[in-house]
């Protein structure tokens, strides 16, 4: 189910003259003409659906899926008839703006490069993908920004920023009022209104009232809009059914605390003790559910979303009518390596915030990882933990000069002036139409931070939540990618003096995409960085270094296309073969093709997608062998070795804005290179609730990686604590390495470690880790945590640094310890971190 903000649709696919379709909604007539216009004369669709249409469908360039044409508002049922693929409509007036729709093409859908064609696409496969309902306001809730008065220079100002966001969410909302308002000259009681009208307005409002989380109040407008419908518009009865019933689950939640205190209450599967004691909202949703599941009794993610809701109240599977009952078998792990615990809030960690990234690191120099969150929210700070060495942490954000640093979907780590201080880069405008300023805060080595933004001449403003940094040149200076969503990419080249140059299109990476994700790794080991950069509704991009400050893109050459649809993205070496490997989720916003994952259902959306290296410039998509043909619906994600066995292993943070997305995150074992299993119902980390930011990182320093992660959603109405998931351990071997460049950048990015190892029993083997090699949501400690398994030797260790062609070697190094290594020094420096409990106190 698809709800817009200028249309009412029914579920998608429904019958057999449905139809894959495009829209674009804008505010005058005399817009969707101009914009009709442009398409006429070549300019492509969706490119123009995510710059200008105020509709909820504007992120996907305006993408409807396949739809039954029956269900549609007449005035837009009448502008498709008669239209054929390829072809546009006339424009189309709704209640809320102007409308132009396209009947997608099959030429369009053949327009992604040949060598993806076999391959299944976001735009192919989209036509039969059913998305998840849009039950959240984001939209409804900002589509006023790009038309309200703003200062100048307004997304260079934070507080500014805010001030829009709210100001857009109030103009929303006035309008709402005056259409429900049958006294007021522009209220719908005063015009010809259709049945649709009255239901769409009704819907509206509660979307608005469900952004800030008052569901009660969204409740009564969808009930209105539920009560008027069974007199004057029965066929929209189901689409409020489900709409009920999501927001009674939601509710329930609500009331019963569960974004505040999870405990284990939002751990996937929800064990039976864990009942919710206030049940009231969870029994409606359940009514409105079945209620619904009678006229569409094959949807999976009704079914999906009646079964969590009779486990808040105690009853699954028991109660759960056999013919929409998902067996337990269906989520259960085949093998355990125990169960993490959530210590967030004993560690001082009871932050609750909607999405946002993560950064663990030590950003004081003390030893000891300390944690930098940013926040969605525009008028949120960004947020600073200092690690106290005790198990616990202080925020203090406010004395390192950060309270003023607001909003930010992600960010990203390096030291970029080698002063041997962490800074950190904030991305704004992620998934907005109004691009935003980045910060690059300069870590003063102080306790305390600097935005050197304009300084840097890094102030322009980009929509975009993605960057890596690399030294492109091997000077010994990081130099910073940032993907755009809505123009070209950048990449910027350190000058060495805090300032950097724009050398995008010179470089020849301008290209301009829908980019969500971009990482950064020597690929081919030609001692240069490349790029690959992560695209929604067209191919990835694989920027290859050509040596001269310039890169060619050659990602069809290279066999890694991605899966048309792509979100978080890194090079990772998951076999120990010694070539980076490519892991790219895809992004579909869909609850039923990832419930069609658990069930061992063919999918229609694209999948996950890992690119083994071959060592010769190209690479073979291993997907299918290695057991990752699954779609989860990641938005972040992150990679570790939280088994200490030396392969690294998945963890993946899912959902979408709406919500109806409830569904777990993910933890995937890497299984000694070979495959990955879903060990989540086991390990305790399936948090259902929104995941964004994901860091790997041992924060007790007891041999052992934990899983620090943001919960929460795009909404307010949708916030979340985070979620610290303390590493139950098992006994096996470890060491951890950290490197400080001198020729090469001070923070070592880039260089590659190998640690050859013996383990009883078992031949000789080789583990790699290069430092840098982050996702691109979600920031790991720069040291590198490396699991060696079972009773290991230590034969040697070498590094590659950056623009270095021979190795940095020793013989034999003790395991189980922290050490640093300086390069060009002959010595290992044993580091005396004390290990300790989270929460509080030594072990």
């Amino acid at each position: 189910m698809v709800l817009g903000a200028g249309l009412l649709i029914g579920w998608a696919g429904g019958s057999a003259e449905s139809v894959a379709v495009r829209i674009i909604v804008v505010d005058s007539a005399a817009d969707a003409g101009r914009i009709r216009e442009q398409i006429h004369q070549g300019a492509d669709f969706a490119a123009l659906a995510r710059e200008k249409s105020t509709d909820a469908t504007s992120a996907d360039g305006g993408l409807l899926g396949k739809i039954d044409p029956a269900s549609l508002r007449p005035e837009l049922r009448d502008a498709l008839r008669g239209l054929h693929s390829g072809e546009l409509s006339g424009v189309v007036k709704l209640p809320s703006g102007y409308a132009v729709l396209k009947v997608i093409s099959d030429a369009e859908l053949a327009n992604l490069d040949s060598a993806n064609r076999t391959r299944q696409t976001a735009v192919a496969a989209a036509g039969s993908v059913h998305f998840t309902a849009d039950l959240d306001g984001q939209s409804e809730a900002l589509a006023a920004i790009p038309h309200i008065p703003k200062p100048p220079d307004w997304n260079q100002d934070l507080q500014a920023i805010c001030e829009v966001h709210n100001r857009a969410y109030e103009t929303a909302m006035a309008r709402a009022d005056r259409l429900l308002d049958s006294t007021d000259e522009h209220g719908l009681g005063r015009t010809h209104a259709t049945p649709y009208d009255w239901v769409e307005a009704w819907f509206v409002k509660g979307q608005l009232f469900a952004y800030k989380g008052e569901m009660r109040k969204a409740i009564e407008q969808w009930q209105a809009a539920y009560g008027y419908a069974s007199a004057n518009l029965p066929q929209m009865l189901p689409i409020l059914e489900e709409a009920l019933g999501i927001g009674y689950l939601h509710l329930s939640q609500m009331d019963n605390g569960v974004f505040r205190s999870p405990g284990e209450r939002c751990i996937f599967p929800i064990q039976p003790g864990l009942s919710y004691g206030q049940t009231g909202s969870s029994e409606k949703a359940v009514h409105h559910f079945l209620k619904y599941l009678g006229h569409q009794p094959d949807d999976i993610e009704v079914k999906w979303l009646l079964n969590l809701a009779e486990m808040t109240l105690g009853n699954y599977p028991q109660s759960v009518p056999a013919d929409y009952l998902l067996a337990p078998s269906f989520f259960a792990s085949s093998e355990t390596i125990g169960r993490f615990k959530d210590v967030a809030p004993k560690a001082g960690l009871d932050l609750f915030a909607m999405s946002s990234g993560v950064i663990v690191d030590d950003f004081a120099n003390t030893g000891l990882l300390d944690i930098v969150t940013s926040h969605l929210d525009s008028c949120a700070p960004m947020h600073y933990f200092h690690n106290n060495g005790d198990g616990t942490f202080s925020d203090r954000t406010a004395a390192a000069g950060l309270s003023n640093q607001l909003g930010g979907l992600n960010l990203v780590a390096a030291d970029y002036n080698n002063d041997g201080c962490l800074d950190v880069l904030v991305l704004r405008g992620g998934w907005e139409k109004s691009a935003q300023r980045k910060s690059l805060l300069r870590n003063n080595c102080d306790g305390t931070f600097t935005d050197v933004t304009k300084e840097a001449n890094l102030a322009p403003p980009s929509n975009s939540q993605a960057a890596a940094w690399a030294d492109i040149n091997n000077d010994g200076l990081v130099d910073l990618f940032v993907a755009d969503e809505r123009g070209p990419s950048h990449l910027f080249l350190n000058k060495g003096d805090g300032t950097f140059q724009d050398i995008s299109h010179s470089a020849g990476i301008d290209r301009s995409a829908y980019s969500k994700g971009v990482a950064a790794a020597d690929y081919d080991h030609d001692g240069y960085v490349d790029f690959y950069v992560s695209n929604i509704n067209t191919t990835n991009f694989l920027y290859h270094n050509n040596h001269d400050g310039t890169f060619t893109e050659v990602s069809a050459q290279a066999g890694v296309p991605g899966s048309g649809r792509c979100f978080a993205t890194w090079f990772f070496d998951y076999d120990n073969d010694g070539w980076p490997d490519l892991f790219v989720t895809s992004y579909f916003n869909s609850v039923e093709e990832t419930v069609k994952t658990y069930l061992g259902l063919p999918h229609n959306a694209g999948t996950l997608k890992l690119y083994k290296n071959l060592g010769d410039g190209t690479f073979r998509d291993v997907t299918r062998e290695t057991g990752l043909e699954r779609v989860f619906m990641p938005m972040g994600g992150n990679f570790g070795d939280v088994d200490n066995d030396g392969y690294l292993d998945i963890y993946l943070g899912t959902g979408s804005p709406s919500y109806a997305s409830v569904v777990p995150n993910v933890l995937l074992r890497n299984k000694e290179g070979k495959s990955f299993v879903d060990i989540t119902a086991s390990s305790g980390t399936g948090e259902l609730h929104k995941g964004h930011g994901v860091a790997f990182a041992d924060l007790d320093n007891d041999g052992d990686e934990d899983i620090f992660t943001s919960i929460g959603g795009a909404t307010p109405g949708d916030s979340h604590t985070y979620r610290l998931f303390e590493n139950p351990g098992n006994g096996n071997d470890w060491i951890v390495v950290r490197l400080v460049g001198v020729k090469a950048n001070r923070a070592a990015m880039g260089a590659t470690i190998k640690v050859t190892v013996r383990n009883e029993g078992r031949s000789t083997r080789a583990i790699y880790r290069t430092v840098g090699s982050q996702s691109s949501f979600g920031g790991s400690p720069l040291r590198q945590h490396i699991g060696l398994g079972k009773a290991a030797e230590i034969l040697g260790l070498e590094i590659w640094w950056p623009g270095s062609r021979a190795p940095q070697t020793f013989g034999h190094v003790d395991k189980n310890q922290f050490i640093q290594i300086k390069e060009s020094s002959p010595e290992i420096v044993k580091l005396a971190y004390k290990p300790y409990r989270l929460g509080g106190g030594a072990r």
